[in-house]
C-alpha cells in the first residue's frame, strides 16, 4: 500500500513519520514544487520522497493537509481519484490577520465540500479533532492509545484506514457517516472536535 500527503506542513510531517516508522514509503508533495522538500525528506529518511501534488495524489492513501480555504486550489483538477481514498484532516477555518476564524458553511460540511473537489475518491474525515501536539508524539502511551475518531461512506475504505491506525498505534473510533459523523467532528461546534481521549485496550 502506498502513501501519499497533500501538504507538507506539521500534520502532514508527524503522519509521515509515523506511517514511515511502521514502514510504510511516503510521498510528501506541496504547493510550492519537490524541491522545496529535499530536506524534510533527508531528515524523514529513505522511506520519503518528494513528489507534485498530481503524484502524492495516486497513492492508495492520500492524506489532505491544507489549510480549509486552499482546498480547490490544491486538488481542482487533478485526474479522477477512481476510487483511491482521501484522508480530509482539514478544519473549516480561515485567518484573519493571522488570527483563526471559524467558517459558516450553512448546512454543508467541510469533507463534503472537499468530496466535491475529488470526483471517485472515497473521503475519509480523520485527525482534524486533534491537537497536533497529539498526533505528532508516538500514540501509545502508558495510559492507552491516542484515539482517532473517522468519518466517511465507504466500509471497505473505513475498515482498511482503521486496520492502518492501529498499525500505526492508534485508537480508531468509527464516527459515522461522512455528513453526520463530520457534524460531530466539526470545529464549529461538534462535540468530538478536540476531544483528546486514550482508549485502554
Amino acid at each position: 500500500m502506498t502513501f501519499g500527503t497533500i501538504g507538507a506542513g506539521t500534520i502532514a510531517r508527524a503522519l509521515a513519520r509515523h506511517l514511515i516508522t511502521a514502514g510504510h514509503p511516503v510521498v510528501l508533495s506541496n504547493s510550492r514544487g519537490p524541491h522545496t522538500l529535499v530536506d524534510l525528506v533527508a531528515e524523514l529518511g529513505p522511506l520519503a520522497s518528494a513528489g507534485t501534488v498530481a503524484q502524492a495524489a495516486q497513492a492508495d492513501i492520500v492524506f489532505l493537509t491544507v489549510p480549509f480555504p486552499e482546498i480547490p486550489t490544491a486538488i481542482d483538477g487533478l485526474p479522477e481519484w477512481s476510487g483511491r481514498t482521501l484522508v480530509d484532516t482539514t478544519n473549516v477555518f480561515t485567518y484573519a490577520n493571522g488570527t483563526p476564524q471559524v467558517l459558516d458553511l450553512g448546512e454543508r460540511t467541510g469533507s463534503e465540500i472537499t468530496a466535491a473537489h475529488a470526483p471517485g475518491a472515497r473521503v475519509i474525515k480523520a485527525f482534524n479533532t486533534l491537537y497536533a501536539k497529539y498526533i505528532q508524539p508516538n500514540p501509545r502511551r502508558d495510559a492507552g492509545r491516542q484515539v482517532v475518531f473517522y468519518a466517511g461512506d465507504d466500509a471497505d475504505a473505513k475498515a482498511v484506514f482503521a486496520a492502518l491506525l492501529n498499525e500505526i498505534g492508534f485508537a480508531p473510533v468509527d464516527a459515522g457517516a461522512l455528513r453526520e459523523g463530520g457534524r460531530l467532528m466539526d470545529v464549529n461546534g461538534g462535540p468530538l472536535s478536540a476531544l483528546h481521549v486514550l482508549k485502554q485496550d
